[in-house]
């Protein structure tokens, strides 16, 4: 990946609509040569899809919270499955610390997310605990990648 194909990453996050040749004028390339780097990096999988970014409140997904989860070792796997396959989860992150994992999840309310934790996280087998922060207001929240320079050794 070298240096145009980390602006024209940059570029297809912030605006998955820009035009090729919108894209190849901010890039300095041809329009041509824009169309064949981003279907590259399409099959390469640097971009992986493409999205529209939702209001979470209009579309009935107002409530973000984060979801510390302990695990024990038996059933570990199939229970991080089960969790990453709700789509009320948005993020699951194995992570270090006092805690196994952290989830990101955006629901209604909280009938809707009790509903989710005693009826789906708390009883797998491998959850030992759980412990929810709400959050009161969300600042920011973004999907975009920061792309470094030389990220891949190119």
């Amino acid at each position: 990946m070298d240096e145009f194909d980390r602006k024209i990453c940059e570029i297809v996050q912030r605006d998955g609509r820009a035009s090729s040749a919108a894209i190849a004028k901010a890039v300095g390339v041809p329009t041509s040569t824009a169309n064949d780097r981003l279907r590259r990096l399409s099959s390469t999988g640097a971009i992986q899809g493409w999205h529209a970014r939702l209001d979470a409140e209009r579309v009935g997904a107002g409530l973000a919270c984060f979801v510390l989860i302990d695990m024990g070792y038996e059933g570990e796997e199939s229970a991080v499955t089960t969790i990453c396959a709700r789509p009320e989860v948005m993020e699951v992150h194995h992570i270090s610390g006092a805690h196994s994992y952290l989830a990101k999840i955006r629901v209604r309310d909280m009938a809707v997310l009790e509903t989710l934790l005693a009826e789906v996280i708390k009883p797998l087998p491998a959850v030992q605990s759980t412990e929810t922060i709400f959050a009161i207001r969300t600042l920011k929240e973004t999907a975009e990648v920061p792309v470094a320079p030389g990220a891949d050794g190119g």
